[in-house]
Parts: structure tokens; sequence; C-alpha cells
């Protein structure tokens, strides 16, 4: 009660690996020297290795909207068609970039809270054989919904288009088959389920999105995708790196590794479908209940109560802190996340403190009800059931 840990509890920054931490003692390494050379192609090979792709990986110093920009500007053209979709703050976020380079974005928009369907793209594309690309979130954090990804990256896969997926909280919480479901870009950010500070973004790249890199006329000279591409091969980064967080990334990597992409992605998915189940035991009300996913649960506040008075009582009380909704969901919604280095312990505690938030604030709360849901929830995944003794 007097002593407070604080304890990160947002879709990002997340928790980090404390041997990530530790690696990024060792960042007085000049960086252009052989022995960074072996960090960074290091790196970038466990990256290819955990993603489970055969495409390129290109790493920037930058944040995941660094890669998102550099999708842009180095694959497409002025006055070119493409999709949006748009179902929260990060879909909008496509919607400013492409703008931003002169491109002629088609606006699939979905509420907050849902997600673009399959069937609205394949309509897009089958309207308009002139679009060249389509955008999408496979995880919309701001609303805690999740796309379809593998059947847009279907449709798009048969047309003359790239998919380009901002996947910065969709990797390690939800499949993603690259090669195989036609994800053209993917791009991923270093404070997410990497489990590192903020400050690298990468991307990978298809032989089909390459082939949009020789006919693009848009300008770039830092976010430049072929420059990276000859310098990653060396063992190099076009520009200065950021040393210190490359060292954390292939901590993490090679963690991610010892367990197995599959296994942190189904980590997620249990602490979002417990989270899913504690907030049903306490009357709450999901705010992706038609298509949630699995890097953080949002949740409505309760009727006439701010969700900005939970976020703070997280704080004050138990010096926690999770996200409030953004933009027009602000005051409504809070969002609890689920992605990188987060467990069970993490999820009871957050429960039970979340339990003694309402209380204090006058909702009628029967203590240790969404505490024993995600129990339930752990002892169905992890508890074996006892065989009996032979006699």
């Amino acid at each position: 009660m007097y002593i407070q840990k604080q304890r990160l509890l947002t879709p990002g920054p997340t928790p980090l690996y404390p041997p990530a931490l530790h690696a990024m003692m060792a960042s007085d390494l000049h960086h252009r020297t052989d022995d960074f050379r072996n960090v960074y192609k290091s790196a970038l090979a466990d990256l290819k290795e955990v993603l489970g792709t055969s495409h390129d990986v290109l790493l920037f110093a930058a944040s995941g909207t660094g890669a998102m920009d550099a999708s842009v500007s180095n694959l497409f053209s002025p006055g070119e068609k493409v999709v949006v979709c748009s179902a929260g703050k990060f879909g909008e976020r496509w919607v400013e970039i492409t703008k931003a380079y002169g491109l002629d974005p088609v606006l699939l928009q979905a509420e907050y809270g849902q997600a673009v369907s399959v069937e609205r793209v394949q309509a897009a594309l089958d309207a308009d054989p002139a679009i060249r690309g389509v955008f999408v979130q496979a995880s919309e954090t701001s609303t805690g919904a999740a796309h379809d990804v593998q059947g847009m990256g279907e449709a798009v896969a048969k047309t003359q288009a790239i998919f380009v997926v901002d996947a910065i909280t969709g990797i390690g919480t939800m499949p993603l088959d690259i090669d195989n479901w036609g994800l053209d870009v993917v791009i991923g950010g270093s404070q997410k389920s990497f489990m590192i500070p903020p400050g690298l973004a990468f991307a990978t790249v298809s032989p089909k999105a390459w082939a949009f890199s020789e006919t693009s006329k848009l300008p770039h000279y830092y976010f430049d995708f072929k420059k990276e591409k000859k310098n990653g091969d060396k063992g190099e980064s076009s520009w200065t790196p950021a040393t210190s967080l490359i060292l954390a990334l292939g901590a993490a990597l090679r963690y991610i590794k010892s367990i197995g992409m599959p296994k942190l992605v189904e980590n997620a998915q249990l602490l979002a479908s417990a989270t899913r189940d504690a907030a049903a035991a306490l009357g709450l009300e999901l705010f992706a209940a038609s298509s949630p996913g699995s890097s953080v649960t949002a949740i409505r506040a309760p009727q006439g109560m701010d969700s900005g008075v939970i976020v703070k009582e997280f704080r004050k009380r138990f010096g926690a802190i999770i996200a409030n909704g953004q933009g027009s969901m602000k005051g409504q919604i809070f969002r609890i996340a689920h992605l990188g280095y987060f467990d069970f312990a993490d999820l009871f505690a957050v429960v039970a403190a979340l339990e003694l938030i309402l209380h204090a604030n006058g909702v009628d709360v029967e203590f240790g009800k969404g505490v024993a849901a995600v129990q339930r929830a752990y002892a169905r995944a992890a508890v074996q059931t006892p065989q009996p003794v032979a006699g």
C-alpha cells in the first residue's frame, strides 16, 4: 500500500524484457566495425526467422510510423489510386499519409469498434482494376478490433495491387503468414511484442513490392528501401543506427525464438480471452465485441463514469499505467494490453485492481468475481488435471 511499483500496462510501450535492457549496456560499439556488423546481420536474420518470411527485412531508426511513411514514399507515385481501410485512429493515419504524398485513397471506413470486411475490399478491387495498393491495420489498437488479414491478402494477391499491413501491434498477437497470405509489406515496431523501448521500425518487402519500387516517383531520402537493402546486406544501416536498441532487439529475438512465435501469439490470445471473460463477469461491456483482437482489450466504462477516472485511479492507487480511449473515444473506454512481456500474474493483479477501483467509485462489484474468471481461464489452459493415484 505504501510501496508502489510502476507497472506499464499499455499497448505500447510495453513492459521491457530484462536481458534486453542488460544488452543495451554494451552499446559503446562503433557502427562501422565488424563487431557491430555481426550484431546487425544477426538481428536482421533473426527477424526474418521470427516473422517466418523469406522476404527482405529492412530496419530503420524510427517509430513504426516511419516505416508506414516509407512504404508509401518508396512504392507509389502521385495520383495513384489505393484502398485505405480505416477503423480507428491508426487507420486514419494511413489516410493522412497517403494524402500527404498525393495518392488518391478510396476510403473503406468502419465504425470505431468494428472492422472493415474482406467483402468490401474485394468489391473495391473489382470496381476499379487501376487500384495499386491496399492499406490496413492488422490490429487496430485504438479500438481493440482486428482485421481479417488473411482474407484481404488473398483478395489482393489476385490483382496487380500490393497489400501493405501495419502489423505494429499485430505481430506477436495474431497469426501472420507473410509469404503465403500475400502480405507484400508488413510493418512492425520495437516497443510492442518485441519488448524493448521505442525507436526501431522495420518492414518486410515482397518481390511484388520491390517491383513497385522501380516505378515509384515519390521523393524520399532518409527512408530509402533500396539503400537500406543494399547496406543491410553488408551488415550496415544507411545512417547512424540506434545501436543500443539493436543490441536489445537481438536479446529479445533470441528469447522469442526460444519460446516460438506461435507461443507468443497464443500467450496474447489467452490473456485477451481471459480479460474478456473477466469483463463479462463484472458486467462490463466490450467495445470491439464483434471482431476483438488480442493486442489489447477495450472495455466501456460503466454507465455514467468517465473512463479517465479508471485510468487515473490505476495510476494513483497502484502505480499502474493503462490506456484511455483516443480521440472521440476518450472518456468512454479504457484499454488493457496483452502483447509482449505480459503474463497471467500481471492479469490477476490488473483485474483485482480494477475491481477495487470500481468499488471505490460506487460501482456494485463482487470482489473476486473477475479474478476468478481469469483463474478459470488459466486453469483451462495450463493446469493439468490430477490423475488418480493407483492403489
